[in-house]
């Protein structure tokens, strides 16, 4: 048979349906079917049960300012937990329909009950983002599909055959090697969990090779020019995001890293200095504090002039709206809060978001995120820092540095204040010549 015809009437019907919803910006658009002056704004709340994503929506009658006011204000709130859609995590009547089997690990014990299993005995140990992304994984690809098989009737080529049809579907390379992790970790509990009467079939199941072209776009390193662009466009009334991003792109601290720097971690007078001691991840239940990756990971870094002032402008504004909102900016409150005082740690979600916004605005090339910051200050110190001090200012954990000798601190800190002053001239740019008069 053939496709059915789709008559002019109904053609005209979906184009017309289409012409009420114009896209302006990212999330924003026009409504041209409910007054001239009329946008919808959504911001991605998450996934429901079954994997597909829930988004918030608000009409707003305005200017494209006043939207994208609205489509901010939207997200903090989404951000805040407002409008969070239960997460389902993964349990015996969610997954199979029945009681989990946690009292007998045998040829009967299927591999969502060898998660139900890990996921009460295990995860706790695991990192709030490695919980949420394995969540994720659990229900969108294997609660339905391979989760429902014994362990005892999966083979290699069973497991192979599984990962390949997941790459088909156009899952990346990443995705795949994390579900596998996920089901590795889980079949490797249960084969002790039954003294070894079942066996990890996950074991020696390989993964499909992906070429060069099928592995994407690797996250770029921005040129100074463009970093300079997206410094410069951060509206000059969102001071919060602006002194986050310039504290980052002098730095190269991670985006969790700087979101946890609170105001005793600061020292903006004639050292001008930050201490990174500590960071914020994304739970499932909101922003978390942990303690740092390592012990590279605490550490005094040097700031230039410029981002020193620009923070001891976010502190004038706090310490402003203080007066008003009769409460004490405290040195344990956060720098970058959503809300002041800043007691409640801000979510680092919140930055990413933001960070693609001005990037869209900008124009600025899609393989640029926040962690690319990162990358680029890395390779900025090259020219100005030996290896050792800079794997000490980059926090890696097999920095030589972390432990070098007391004798050598003076040294190391003017190391590092040079490094802050030539990533500083990078992001200021060329100084203007001024014209003769």
């Amino acid at each position: 048979m053939g496709k059915a015809q789709v008559t002019s009437g109904e053609q005209e019907s979906v184009e017309k349906e289409r012409a009420k919803r114009i896209r302006v910006e990212r999330n924003i658009y026009k409504r041209t079917d409910m007054g001239a002056e009329t946008y919808e704004v959504r911001a991605y709340v998450a996934r429901k049960a079954n994997g597909s994503p829930h988004h918030e929506y608000r009409y707003i009658t305005g200017t494209l300012s006043d939207a994208r006011d609205a489509l901010t204000t939207l997200k903090a709130e989404v951000i805040a937990g407002k409008y969070r859609v239960p997460v389902v995590e993964p349990s015996g009547t969610d997954v199979a329909n029945e009681e989990p089997r946690l009292d007998e690990w045998d040829d009967l014990t299927k591999v969502n009950d060898a998660i139900e299993g890990w996921r009460l005995n295990g995860w706790q140990d695991l990192s709030p983002s490695t919980t949420r992304r394995y969540i994720s994984i659990f229900q969108v690809h294997v609660k339905d599909t391979i989760g429902k098989d014994r362990v005892s009737e999966l083979t290699p080529y069973k497991v192979e055959t599984y990962f390949r049809g997941l790459k088909d579907k156009g899952l990346s390379r990443s995705s795949v090697r994390q579900t596998r992790a996920l089901l590795h970790r889980a079949c490797s509990l249960a084969s002790k969990w039954s003294e070894r009467k079942l066996q990890n079939p996950i074991h020696d199941a390989g993964l499909p090779v992906w070429t060069l072209a099928e592995k994407g776009v690797d996250v770029r390193s921005p040129t100074a020019a463009e970093l300079r662009k997206l410094l410069a466009a951060v509206p000059e009334e969102n001071l919060r995001f602006a002194s986050y991003l310039r504290l980052i792109a002098a730095t190269g601290i991670r985006r969790g890293e700087a979101a946890a720097v609170c105001w005793e971690d600061l020292d903006l007078t004639k050292k001008k200095t930050v201490r990174i001691n500590k960071s914020i991840v994304a739970d499932v239940d909101g922003a978390k504090v942990r303690a740092p990756k390592s012990k590279a990971s605490i550490r005094k870094l040097s700031i230039d002039a410029g981002t020193a002032s620009l923070l001891r402008r976010l502190r004038a504004e706090a310490e402003s709206a203080a007066k008003f909102g009769e409460f004490e900016v405290e040195p344990t409150h956060f720098c970058f809060a959503s809300e002041l005082p800043g007691t409640n740690p801000p979510h680092p979600d919140w930055f990413s978001h933001t960070f693609a916004d001005l990037r869209e605005q900008t124009k600025v090339a899609s393989d640029i995120h926040l962690h690319s910051l990162r990358h680029w200050q890395s390779t900025a110190l090259d020219s100005v820092l030996s290896p050792t001090q800079k794997q000490r200012r980059m926090g890696w954990s097999n920095s030589a540095a972390a432990q070098m000798d007391s004798t050598y601190t003076d040294t190391v800190e003017a190391e590092d204040v040079r490094a802050a002053e030539h990533i500083g001239g990078l992001l200021d740019g060329p100084p203007t010549k001024k014209s003769k008069s």
